[in-house]
């Protein structure tokens, strides 16, 4: 195993070995406190751009299910088509694993997917520096070629557009039955007559488990590119999914988002990134919060209700309650911070969640949310 060193913005240096592939990457640097589930985190695409440490110690006991893909395209086990996360800096790696629907160990994914793996880093002080300064940019540079890397600067990740590097370049119609179709997306685009509901996903970014959520409630799914205007279309309702990076430079999709809404009653529906862009073209403003939230335990409670739910969360930036115009009001918040978990609006059917209604991994306390939106088509 060779011996790796992560460097961050302020000049922090952490070592470490290398249990993955071996190649040098940078990214933000964030934590996340689920004691499983990294399957479903590194195949999650709001991971891309980023370097992912995860605090629970021991990593790997489990291994990793088989990447098998369903008849409609969707990988059964996992949240994408591959791993979004651009490394897993961890504390203990589990060189051996046991469980039922393991085929191969968690090292050996990395390698075949080329993404880096260190362990032996001190996850509790690297946290501590991330809480202490919140989260910052990084590199993970192997021994020997750290003058090489030296005088490479830092990426911004607050400049790339990672929602157009992940979404879907087609337009993809999954059916309940479990099959799906690929048309080019293009305005000559129209979605077929039948007796189902339809809602049109914009993909920012998407989890499988969000389409498995609609699928298994009988309805057609219309999965388009971000920047798609899918306005054209004849369609019941509309979902907007979660997706990695900043807000702001999906401005594409809150003009087409906002052109949705001069239909007072087509319901509408956001996840995580789906919530800020939800808010930005109702006119709210987003901010990056210090160091996220991402865990399997963040509780929220809903507005007006003592009702508090365990959610799992993926999110580096929030919408600003103050910022939201009469006609919207909170629906959920952040027990721990106080910060915004989701709108609605005050009379036409639109809501949202920053939190993962679907969870893939965590807990489902939120699914029925999904029973909601589809009551409303």
């Amino acid at each position: 195993m060779r011996n790796v060193t992560l460097i961050l913005d302020d000049g922090s240096r952490f070592s470490g070995k290398s249990f993955g592939y071996e190649k040098p990457v940078a990214g933000e640097v964030v934590f996340n406190t689920a004691m499983t589930g990294y399957p479903e985190s590194l195949t999650d695409p709001s991971y891309a751009g980023q370097l992912m440490t995860l605090t629970y110690p021991l990593v790997g006991n489990y291994g990793v299910p088989p990447f098998t893909i369903e008849p409609n395209g969707l990988a059964t086990f996992m949240e994408s088509e591959k791993i979004h996360a651009e490394a897993i800096i961890v504390s203990d790696y589990s060189y051996e694993y046991s469980h039922w629907n393991a085929v191969e160990s968690l090292g050996d994914w990395l390698k075949r997917e080329q993404v880096p793996g260190i362990t032996g880093i001190d996850t509790r002080e690297l946290t501590k520096v991330l809480r202490e300064h919140g989260v910052m940019m990084g590199k993970i540079v192997f021994e020997n070629e750290e003058l090489r890397m030296k005088n490479e600067e830092f990426p911004s990740y607050s400049d790339i557009n990672y929602v157009d590097q992940v979404s879907c370049k087609e337009i993809i119609h999954y059916f309940p039955s479990g099959t799906s179709s690929h048309s080019a997306a293009n305005s000559s685009f129209f979605i077929p007559h039948s007796s189902l509901k339809k809602v049109v996903l914009v993909d920012c970014g998407v989890k499988t488990n969000i389409i498995r959520c609609l699928l298994k409630r009988n309805v057609e799914v219309i999965r388009v590119p971000w920047d798609y205007d899918y306005n054209g279309l004849e369609f019941d309702g509309l979902f907007i999914s979660n997706g990695p990076g900043d807000p702001d430079t999906c401005d594409a999709a809150v003009q087409n988002i906002r052109k949705a809404m001069s239909n007072e009653k087509l319901p509408i529906f956001g996840i995580c990134m789906g919530n800020q862009l939800l808010s930005k073209a109702g006119g709210a403003k987003i901010y990056k919060l210090k160091y996220g939230h991402r865990s399997h335990n963040q509780p929220v409670r809903m507005v007006g209700t003592e009702r508090c739910f365990i959610t799992s969360q993926n999110h580096g930036y929030a919408v600003d309650n103050n910022t939201l115009s009469a006609d919207w009001e909170p629906l959920f918040i952040n027990m721990n911070d106080g910060s915004n978990e989701g709108i609605k609006h005050k009379r036409n059917p639109w809501f949202s969640a920053q939190f993962h209604p679907e969870a893939a991994s965590g807990p489902t306390d939120t699914e029925f949310l999904f029973d909601e939106f589809v009551k409303l088509l």
